[in-house]
């Protein structure tokens, strides 16, 4: 297999690594967070501004887009990075999120998943081979096994069964995906909850498969912190130091400091778009609700510490009146400043690892408490 992820420098307290992750359509600077574009675009941002704005990869849904516009419309029009136009790599789930997320509507068999459509309720059965060929033809530059877990808490034997049918389907996946070229990587993803034996068993398993890259599935669905910070700390001396790891989903900056300390490279939440589309915004001092009615006169940018499009132009006492008048413009202006938020912050974990002062960072952010409130 080609090496395709290398480290760069290493934090000589913890398990914190910054490195470079390579792909067809260029490489990424890891620990890196990946924007949610799950229909082939980040909500209220062209690609133009997320690439201005740092983004060098995005996270697809393969799920949505092979319902609309269809795998064979996107194909035929060259692929994701022809149909969206966005150069960079892309990484596209597998569909294993809507397995949890439509439960009500899923039948799982060791055969592969049968739902019905969110959309009009039509009949759909997905192998794990589907999900690779379906990410295939969609040309993404890194797959995901198709994968299950059940709803945090659930009994032993659910989650043992989870393992069990996440580990076959990875296997058929690793077959399948064997047949192509190998130039777009397939990686797995582990399950287990929070029981170390089970978190084990499952990634020993992913690991005598030999997948270019590896995730944790399955985490921060209400499962205690200390328990998820468990499993990651495990999980650093089970998974080959020369793969990069994914932690699905997280998306609070303390959270993903914990995890960049305990050895993950890559992440996605949709978070910081999300918030942003709904009036809540991250600053160096916490979050700020701006539909508040104290930000009607202030005069101030958002972000005094902040020099994103949003913040060098415009004051909160704009931001307000665009976002309770309905404005387009408040989604699209509260986005850039969300993401650049966060991808500075990972330009600053990735700086801080490279020159030895990653704790020193950490403790600055965390003390800032800027997952709370905006201090007053």
């Amino acid at each position: 297999m080609n090496q395709r992820f290398r480290t760069t420098a290493e934090d000589p307290g913890s398990a914190a690594r910054a490195g470079v992750l390579e792909t067809p359509h260029g490489a990424v600077a890891t620990p890196a967070f990946m924007p949610v574009a799950s229909q082939g675009t980040v909500k209220a941002l062209t690609h133009a501004q997320a690439e201005e704005l740092g983004a060098e990869i995005l996270l697809v849904n393969s799920y949505h887009l092979s319902l609309r516009p269809g795998a064979e419309t996107v194909e035929a029009l060259g692929g994701l990075h022809a149909f969206m136009s966005w150069p960079k790599p892309i990484l596209t789930d597998s569909g294993g999120f809507q397995i949890y997320s439509l439960s009500p509507l899923v039948k799982l068999s060791e055969e592969g998943v049968r739902f019905a459509s969110h959309l009009d309720g039509s009949r759909v059965f997905l192998k794990p081979e589907d999900a690779v060929d379906l990410q295939l033809r969609l040309g993404t530059d890194i797959l995901m096994c198709l994968d299950y877990f059940p709803a945090y808490p659930c009994a032993d034997e659910t989650m043992a069964e989870a393992v069990r049918l996440t580990t076959a389907w990875a296997r058929r996946s690793r077959e399948r995906w064997a047949r192509t070229d190998g130039r777009q990587q397939l990686w797995g993803i582990s399950q287990g909850g929070v029981s170390p034996a089970l978190r084990r068993r499952s990634i020993e398993d992913l690991v005598a498969l030999d997948f270019p890259g590896y995730a944790y599935g399955g985490l921060g669905i209400g499962e205690p912190k200390t328990r998820l910070l468990e499993v990651l700390e495990a999980g650093d001396g089970l998974f080959p130091r020369d793969r990069p790891r994914y932690l699905m989903g997280m998306g609070y900056v303390e959270d993903i400091l914990e995890a960049v300390e305990r050895g993950i490279d890559l992440f996605d939440c949709v978070l910081p778009t999300r918030n942003a589309r709904n009036g809540t915004l991250f600053t160096s001092r916490g979050r700020v609700s701006i539909k508040n009615v104290k930000y009607a006169r202030d005069p101030h940018p958002l972000d005094e510490s902040c020099d994103c499009y949003t913040c060098r132009n415009f004051s909160r006492a704009y931001l307000r009146h665009l976002f309770e008048r309905g404005e387009m413009s408040a989604a699209v202006l509260n986005t850039i400043h969300n993401l650049h938020y966060y991808l500075d912050i990972f330009r600053r974990i990735r700086h801080s690892i490279q020159s030895n002062s990653f704790p020193i960072l950490k403790k600055s952010i965390i003390s800032n408490d800027t997952d709370k409130e905006e201090k007053t």
